[in-house]
Protein backbone atom coordinates (compact mmCIF):
# COMPACT_ATOMS: atom_id res chain seq x y z
CA UNK A 1 0.00 0.00 0.00
CA UNK A 2 2.39 2.39 0.79
CA UNK A 3 4.83 1.36 -2.54
CA UNK A 4 1.13 2.54 -4.38
CA UNK A 5 1.22 5.84 -2.60
CA UNK A 6 4.84 6.64 -3.07
CA UNK A 7 4.09 6.01 -7.04
CA UNK A 8 1.21 8.47 -7.41
CA UNK A 9 2.71 11.09 -5.56
CA UNK A 10 5.88 10.89 -7.54
CA UNK A 11 3.48 10.75 -10.98
CA UNK A 12 1.66 13.84 -9.62
CA UNK A 13 5.51 15.73 -9.23
CA UNK A 14 6.24 14.63 -12.43
CA UNK A 15 3.34 15.82 -14.40
CA UNK A 16 2.97 18.70 -12.70
CA UNK A 17 6.72 19.79 -13.84
CA UNK A 18 6.19 18.77 -17.02
CA UNK A 19 3.19 21.13 -17.16
CA UNK A 20 4.91 24.01 -15.97
CA UNK A 21 7.92 23.05 -18.38
CA UNK A 22 5.37 23.43 -21.70
CA UNK A 23 3.42 26.40 -20.15
CA UNK A 24 7.02 28.36 -19.24
CA UNK A 25 8.37 27.64 -23.18
CA UNK A 26 4.71 28.52 -24.47
CA UNK A 27 5.21 31.97 -23.18
CA UNK A 28 8.62 32.92 -23.93
CA UNK A 29 9.61 35.65 -26.32
CA UNK A 30 9.54 34.23 -29.49
CA UNK A 31 13.46 35.32 -30.68
CA UNK A 32 12.97 34.97 -34.31
CA UNK A 33 11.40 38.41 -34.47
CA UNK A 34 13.86 39.65 -32.03
CA UNK A 35 16.48 40.79 -35.03
CA UNK A 36 13.64 42.45 -37.20
CA UNK A 37 15.01 45.75 -37.91
CA UNK A 38 12.50 49.17 -38.90
CA UNK A 39 11.96 48.90 -43.00
CA UNK A 40 12.10 52.66 -44.10
CA UNK A 41 10.04 53.50 -47.30
CA UNK A 42 12.58 53.27 -49.99
CA UNK A 43 13.34 57.18 -51.91
CA UNK A 44 15.61 58.30 -54.67
CA UNK A 45 19.30 57.08 -53.86
CA UNK A 46 20.55 60.35 -54.95
CA UNK A 47 18.62 62.92 -53.75
CA UNK A 48 20.04 66.74 -54.26
CA UNK A 49 21.70 68.67 -52.12
CA UNK A 50 18.63 70.60 -50.54
CA UNK A 51 16.13 67.86 -50.57
CA UNK A 52 15.17 66.53 -47.25
CA UNK A 53 13.99 63.51 -47.36
CA UNK A 54 10.25 62.50 -46.61
CA UNK A 55 8.31 59.11 -46.71
CA UNK A 56 6.83 58.31 -50.08
CA UNK A 57 4.86 55.67 -51.71
CA UNK A 58 5.37 56.75 -55.67
CA UNK A 59 6.84 54.73 -57.57
CA UNK A 60 10.57 55.73 -58.12
CA UNK A 61 11.75 54.69 -61.53
CA UNK A 62 15.51 55.40 -61.03
CA UNK A 63 17.93 52.55 -59.15
CA UNK A 64 17.04 52.25 -55.80
CA UNK A 65 19.46 52.33 -53.26
CA UNK A 66 19.84 50.57 -49.62
CA UNK A 67 19.70 53.30 -46.91
CA UNK A 68 20.11 52.88 -43.41
CA UNK A 69 17.76 53.48 -40.26
CA UNK A 70 19.86 56.14 -39.72
CA UNK A 71 18.84 58.90 -41.82
CA UNK A 72 21.00 62.39 -42.70
CA UNK A 73 19.53 64.86 -44.25
CA UNK A 74 23.08 67.55 -44.93
CA UNK A 75 24.80 68.61 -48.13
CA UNK A 76 26.26 65.57 -50.31
CA UNK A 77 29.99 65.70 -49.24
CA UNK A 78 31.96 66.96 -52.43
CA UNK A 79 34.39 64.04 -52.18
CA UNK A 80 31.69 61.46 -52.49
CA UNK A 81 32.76 59.60 -55.83
CA UNK A 82 30.40 60.01 -59.01
CA UNK A 83 30.63 57.38 -61.78
CA UNK A 84 28.50 58.44 -64.69
CA UNK A 85 29.36 57.50 -68.38
CA UNK A 86 30.45 60.57 -70.34
CA UNK A 87 29.65 58.75 -73.69
CA UNK A 88 26.79 60.21 -75.37
CA UNK A 89 24.17 57.32 -76.25
CA UNK A 90 22.53 58.13 -79.47
CA UNK A 91 19.14 57.83 -80.25
CA UNK A 92 18.08 54.61 -82.90
CA UNK A 93 17.71 57.10 -86.30
CA UNK A 94 16.55 55.77 -89.52
CA UNK A 95 19.35 57.70 -90.26
CA UNK A 96 22.46 57.50 -88.73
CA UNK A 97 23.31 60.97 -87.24
CA UNK A 98 25.17 61.20 -83.72
CA UNK A 99 24.55 64.42 -81.14
CA UNK A 100 27.03 66.69 -80.42
CA UNK A 101 27.93 67.43 -76.63
CA UNK A 102 27.69 70.44 -75.58
CA UNK A 103 28.80 70.20 -72.13
CA UNK A 104 28.31 68.10 -68.94
CA UNK A 105 25.33 67.74 -65.79
CA UNK A 106 26.78 68.15 -62.25
CA UNK A 107 26.64 64.44 -61.95
CA UNK A 108 28.79 64.05 -65.25
CA UNK A 109 26.08 63.32 -67.91
CA UNK A 110 26.42 64.86 -71.76
CA UNK A 111 24.38 67.13 -72.46
CA UNK A 112 23.54 66.67 -76.31
CA UNK A 113 22.53 68.53 -79.21
CA UNK A 114 20.45 67.60 -82.59
CA UNK A 115 21.21 69.71 -85.33
CA UNK A 116 18.74 70.10 -88.51
CA UNK A 117 19.87 71.90 -91.71
CA UNK A 118 22.77 74.08 -92.31
CA UNK A 119 20.86 77.43 -93.00
CA UNK A 120 21.65 81.15 -91.27
CA UNK A 121 18.41 81.29 -89.70
CA UNK A 122 18.78 79.49 -86.65
CA UNK A 123 16.06 78.08 -84.17
CA UNK A 124 16.22 75.81 -81.11
CA UNK A 125 14.13 73.79 -78.96
CA UNK A 126 15.07 72.71 -75.06
CA UNK A 127 13.42 70.08 -73.21
CA UNK A 128 13.47 68.46 -69.96
CA UNK A 129 14.61 71.56 -68.14
CA UNK A 130 12.81 69.73 -64.48
CA UNK A 131 14.59 66.31 -65.56
CA UNK A 132 12.21 63.73 -64.34
CA UNK A 133 9.17 65.55 -62.85
CA UNK A 134 8.67 66.58 -66.47
CA UNK A 135 9.94 63.56 -68.41
CA UNK A 136 7.26 63.73 -71.29
CA UNK A 137 9.09 67.19 -72.89
CA UNK A 138 12.48 64.99 -73.21
CA UNK A 139 10.33 61.97 -75.03
CA UNK A 140 8.46 64.74 -77.25
CA UNK A 141 12.14 66.53 -78.49
CA UNK A 142 13.79 62.61 -79.12
CA UNK A 143 9.91 62.01 -81.21
CA UNK A 144 10.86 65.22 -83.13
CA UNK A 145 14.50 64.14 -83.09
CA UNK A 146 13.19 61.23 -84.91
CA UNK A 147 10.81 62.41 -87.41
CA UNK A 148 13.37 65.43 -88.68
CA UNK A 149 16.49 62.32 -89.19
CA UNK A 150 13.51 60.82 -91.11
CA UNK A 151 12.59 63.55 -92.99
CA UNK A 152 15.21 65.92 -93.03
CA UNK A 153 13.43 68.52 -95.97
CA UNK A 154 10.92 69.62 -93.83
CA UNK A 155 13.56 72.24 -91.96
CA UNK A 156 13.40 74.94 -94.86
CA UNK A 157 16.76 75.42 -96.70
CA UNK A 158 17.65 79.18 -94.64
CA UNK A 159 16.90 77.68 -91.29
CA UNK A 160 19.36 75.75 -89.13
CA UNK A 161 17.21 74.10 -85.83
CA UNK A 162 18.90 72.86 -82.59
CA UNK A 163 17.57 70.31 -80.49
CA UNK A 164 18.31 69.84 -77.01
CA UNK A 165 16.02 66.99 -75.37
CA UNK A 166 17.33 67.54 -71.76
CA UNK A 167 18.45 69.98 -70.24
CA UNK A 168 18.59 68.26 -66.48
CA UNK A 169 19.69 64.86 -67.42
CA UNK A 170 20.15 64.07 -63.74
CA UNK A 171 16.84 64.97 -62.46
CA UNK A 172 15.71 62.84 -65.12
CA UNK A 173 17.97 59.70 -64.59
CA UNK A 174 16.95 60.41 -60.76
CA UNK A 175 13.19 59.60 -60.85
CA UNK A 176 10.16 60.44 -62.86
CA UNK A 177 8.38 62.10 -59.88
CA UNK A 178 8.84 65.18 -57.72
CA UNK A 179 12.34 63.87 -57.01
CA UNK A 180 13.30 63.92 -60.37
CA UNK A 181 12.57 68.02 -61.03
CA UNK A 182 15.67 69.52 -59.47
CA UNK A 183 19.17 69.67 -60.56
CA UNK A 184 22.19 67.66 -58.20
CA UNK A 185 22.67 70.77 -55.77
CA UNK A 186 18.68 71.22 -55.25
CA UNK A 187 18.28 74.23 -58.13
CA UNK A 188 15.00 74.92 -60.42
CA UNK A 189 17.40 75.72 -63.56
CA UNK A 190 14.53 77.03 -65.05
CA UNK A 191 14.63 79.98 -62.35
CA UNK A 192 19.02 80.38 -62.46
CA UNK A 193 18.98 82.27 -65.77
CA UNK A 194 20.94 85.61 -65.17
CA UNK A 195 17.84 87.70 -66.11
CA UNK A 196 15.42 88.56 -63.82
CA UNK A 197 16.96 86.07 -61.08
CA UNK A 198 15.57 85.48 -57.44
CA UNK A 199 17.30 83.16 -54.83
CA UNK A 200 13.89 82.58 -53.45
CA UNK A 201 10.05 83.65 -54.01
CA UNK A 202 6.89 83.45 -52.79
CA UNK A 203 5.86 79.86 -52.60
CA UNK A 204 2.08 80.04 -52.47
CA UNK A 205 0.79 79.99 -55.65
CA UNK A 206 4.01 78.16 -57.44
CA UNK A 207 5.35 74.47 -57.40
CA UNK A 208 6.11 73.85 -53.62
CA UNK A 209 6.78 70.34 -53.32
CA UNK A 210 10.04 69.76 -52.54
CA UNK A 211 12.59 72.67 -50.75
CA UNK A 212 14.29 74.27 -53.77
CA UNK A 213 16.28 77.40 -54.83
CA UNK A 214 17.35 80.01 -57.77
CA UNK A 215 20.92 78.69 -57.28
CA UNK A 216 24.03 80.43 -55.27
CA UNK A 217 23.83 82.99 -57.83
CA UNK A 218 22.29 83.90 -61.29
CA UNK A 219 24.11 81.47 -63.63
CA UNK A 220 25.81 79.67 -60.83
CA UNK A 221 24.55 75.84 -62.43
CA UNK A 222 26.80 74.04 -64.80
CA UNK A 223 23.49 73.06 -66.68
CA UNK A 224 22.82 77.03 -67.47
CA UNK A 225 26.13 78.12 -68.18
CA UNK A 226 26.02 75.25 -70.77
CA UNK A 227 23.24 76.50 -72.53
CA UNK A 228 24.33 79.99 -71.90
CA UNK A 229 27.62 79.59 -73.61
CA UNK A 230 25.80 77.64 -76.61
CA UNK A 231 22.93 81.06 -76.89
CA UNK A 232 25.97 83.16 -76.82
CA UNK A 233 27.68 81.65 -79.62
CA UNK A 234 25.07 81.11 -82.20
CA UNK A 235 22.36 83.59 -83.63
CA UNK A 236 18.92 81.84 -82.54
CA UNK A 237 16.28 84.29 -83.44
CA UNK A 238 13.56 82.01 -81.63
CA UNK A 239 13.48 79.35 -78.91
CA UNK A 240 10.64 77.29 -77.35
CA UNK A 241 11.57 75.55 -73.79
CA UNK A 242 9.03 72.27 -73.30
CA UNK A 243 7.07 72.08 -70.02
CA UNK A 244 4.06 70.02 -68.79
CA UNK A 245 1.71 70.32 -68.02
CA UNK A 246 -1.72 72.68 -68.60
CA UNK A 247 -1.18 75.89 -68.05
CA UNK A 248 -0.67 77.28 -71.74
CA UNK A 249 2.04 79.73 -73.65
CA UNK A 250 4.41 82.04 -71.96
CA UNK A 251 6.01 84.45 -73.72
CA UNK A 252 9.55 85.65 -72.36
CA UNK A 253 10.24 89.34 -71.11
CA UNK A 254 8.89 91.30 -67.85
CA UNK A 255 6.64 92.63 -69.58
CA UNK A 256 6.35 90.05 -71.99
CA UNK A 257 8.28 91.24 -75.13
CA UNK A 258 6.29 91.64 -78.05
CA UNK A 259 8.10 89.17 -80.79
CA UNK A 260 7.73 86.41 -78.23
CA UNK A 261 4.09 87.53 -77.63
CA UNK A 262 3.46 86.99 -81.87
CA UNK A 263 5.30 83.64 -81.65
CA UNK A 264 3.10 82.49 -78.54
CA UNK A 265 0.33 83.88 -80.70
CA UNK A 266 1.19 81.87 -83.54
CA UNK A 267 1.47 78.51 -81.74
CA UNK A 268 -1.98 78.91 -80.26
CA UNK A 269 -3.83 79.15 -83.47
CA UNK A 270 -2.54 75.79 -84.51
CA UNK A 271 -2.57 74.21 -80.97
CA UNK A 272 -5.13 73.74 -78.07
CA UNK A 273 -2.39 75.25 -76.26
CA UNK A 274 -3.85 78.54 -74.25
CA UNK A 275 -2.62 81.77 -74.92
CA UNK A 276 -2.94 84.15 -72.47
CA UNK A 277 -1.79 81.38 -70.01
CA UNK A 278 -3.44 80.33 -66.80
CA UNK A 279 -2.29 83.10 -64.11
CA UNK A 280 -1.93 81.12 -60.61
CA UNK A 281 -0.40 84.42 -59.07
CA UNK A 282 3.16 83.07 -59.24
CA UNK A 283 5.94 85.16 -60.03
CA UNK A 284 8.58 83.39 -62.95
CA UNK A 285 12.03 84.54 -62.39
CA UNK A 286 15.15 83.49 -63.58
CA UNK A 287 13.00 82.00 -66.58
CA UNK A 288 14.92 80.27 -69.85
CA UNK A 289 12.77 82.55 -71.92
CA UNK A 290 13.28 85.58 -70.01
CA UNK A 291 17.39 85.12 -70.87
CA UNK A 292 17.03 84.39 -74.37
CA UNK A 293 15.02 87.71 -74.96
CA UNK A 294 17.58 89.43 -73.04
CA UNK A 295 19.87 88.46 -75.89
CA UNK A 296 17.39 89.31 -78.73
CA UNK A 297 15.41 85.67 -79.01
CA UNK A 298 11.68 85.62 -79.44
CA UNK A 299 10.89 82.54 -76.97
CA UNK A 300 8.37 81.39 -75.27
CA UNK A 301 7.51 78.30 -72.04
CA UNK A 302 5.13 76.09 -73.70
CA UNK A 303 3.42 73.84 -71.21
CA UNK A 304 2.00 70.10 -72.53
CA UNK A 305 -1.26 69.09 -71.71
CA UNK A 306 -0.58 66.78 -69.08
CA UNK A 307 2.40 65.13 -67.74
CA UNK A 308 2.29 62.04 -69.75
CA UNK A 309 1.06 62.67 -73.47
CA UNK A 310 3.65 64.26 -75.66
CA UNK A 311 0.76 65.93 -77.65
CA UNK A 312 3.22 64.84 -81.11
CA UNK A 313 0.57 65.46 -83.43
CA UNK A 314 -0.14 69.59 -82.48
CA UNK A 315 3.57 69.72 -82.12
CA UNK A 316 4.42 68.74 -85.48
CA UNK A 317 1.92 72.09 -86.17
CA UNK A 318 4.31 73.95 -83.44
CA UNK A 319 7.21 72.95 -85.33
CA UNK A 320 6.36 74.48 -88.42
CA UNK A 321 5.52 77.49 -86.20
CA UNK A 322 9.01 78.23 -85.13
CA UNK A 323 10.73 77.12 -88.53
CA UNK A 324 8.68 79.36 -90.41
CA UNK A 325 8.52 82.28 -87.63
CA UNK A 326 10.03 85.45 -88.70
CA UNK A 327 10.78 88.10 -85.51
Amino acid sequence: MKNHIGLFLIGIIVGGASMFFVLGFGQAPDSSHSDQRLLLTQTPGNLPQLIMLEPTNVLQESTQTPISATITTGPIPASTPITISSTPTSLNLLNEQRPEVIGYSLEGRPLQIYKFGSGERERMIVADIHGGDEWNTRTLANQLIKYLNQYPDVVPADNTLFILASLNPDGEARAHNKYGRLNHNGVDLNRNFPVNWLVDWERAECWNYLPSSGGSGPGSEAEVQVLINFIENHQIEALISYHSAALGIFPGGAPWDENSIRLAESIAQVSTYPFPPLDTGCTYSGTLPDYAVSKGIAAVDLELMDHIDTDFDQNLKVLNVLLNFAP
